[in-house]
């Protein structure tokens, strides 16, 4: 299979299911992935201080 048949059929796929979903809203999304980046961001330099 090479690789331009297989990014058609990907691309088929992704049409034919709509790409997205009504229960998933953007701004909760990337809030909550900007929210855990921070915490996770906080937590390192916890751990990373000169003593």
């Amino acid at each position: 299979m090479s690789y331009s048949s297989t990014a058609a059929q990907l691309v088929n796929l992704a049409e034919a299911e709509g790409g997205n979903h009504e229960s998933l809203s953007p701004f909760l999304t990337g809030g909550g992935a900007l929210f855990i980046l921070l915490l996770l961001l906080w937590i390192t330099t916890r751990f990373n201080r000169d003593r």
